[in-house]
């Protein structure tokens, strides 16, 4: 049972990971354009915390045999603070003023929790307590893929939903609902469980709107995957925003 919760890890590993990255295409246009333009860097916050929660709850002294855990939401930790300093470093005055309190906010969150954990609980009590938190804000990050998956309703089109991205949501979320289930750790299956599920939503909309990939909002708006408009007259490519990132957490 060990060997197959580890395998489902690894794979679960391989797929965060390429969900993760996925963003990169849209950092590449803020950095050759030297601009955020109409983007939001909410997203990229909200899941740096995610993944900080997830990789500290993963560790031995808090929740045992979830090391696989740790390893990718520490990888996806630093790719999303990466993405917050491009962000930071190409945005106007007020947005970088925003993004940086909402920066602060983030690692003063993780830091009270984190230390609330070490200092004040123990065994058991320290892993519920950080299990908590980790799955309020991974739940919390799943209310940006909805947003989505309104717009290709309302407009018929899967234009801003690609389907290799919807498709590693959905096995993302699969695998690691797995290696919860294996693991018989509530905290992981839970959140993941949301994400398989709108995963598959995603896919079932695509098979139904697959056809149609030209159209537009009625209102003549264009959304990216976190749920922001793209800057007006030119594409963007179509990102998951976790929540970002529709970025899967796990």
């Amino acid at each position: 049972m060990e060997v197959l919760k580890f395998l489902f890890g690894i794979f679960g590993n391989a797929t965060a990971l390429f969900l993760f990255l996925s963003p990169v295409v849209t950092f590449r246009r803020i950095i050759r354009k030297r601009s955020t333009e109409d983007f939001s860097g909410v997203p990229y916050n909200v899941t740096f915390l995610n993944c900080l929660l997830f990789a500290w709850y993963g560790l031995p002294f808090v929740s045992p045999n979830n090391i696989l855990v740790s390893t990718i939401n520490g990888t996806g930790a630093a790719i999303e603070a990466v993405y917050v300093i491009i962000f930071l470093a190409f945005a106007p005055r007020k947005a970088r003023a925003r993004m940086a309190g909402l920066f602060a906010l983030v690692l003063s969150i993780f830091a009270v929790i984190a230390l609330v954990s070490l200092l004040a609980l123990r065994g058991q009590d320290r892993k519920v307590f950080c299990g908590v938190a980790a799955t309020f804000f991974s739940i919390c990050m799943y209310a940006s893929p909805l947003s989505i998956m309104r717009l290709v309703v309302r407009t018929k089109s899967v234009e801003y939903m690609p389907f290799l991205l919807s498709l590693f949501v959905f096995l993302c979320g699969t695998l690691w609902f797995v290696y919860g289930l294996l693991g018989h750790d509530p905290f992981v299956t839970v959140p993941n469980g949301c994400g398989s599920a709108l995963g598959a939503m995603q896919l079932v909309l695509y098979a139904v709107y697959r056809k149609n990939k030209g159209g537009g909002d009625a209102d003549g708006k264009t959304v990216e995957m976190n749920g922001e408009k793209p800057p007006k007259n030119d594409a963007v490519s179509a990102e998951k925003a976790p929540h970002h990132p529709m970025e899967e957490q796990v």
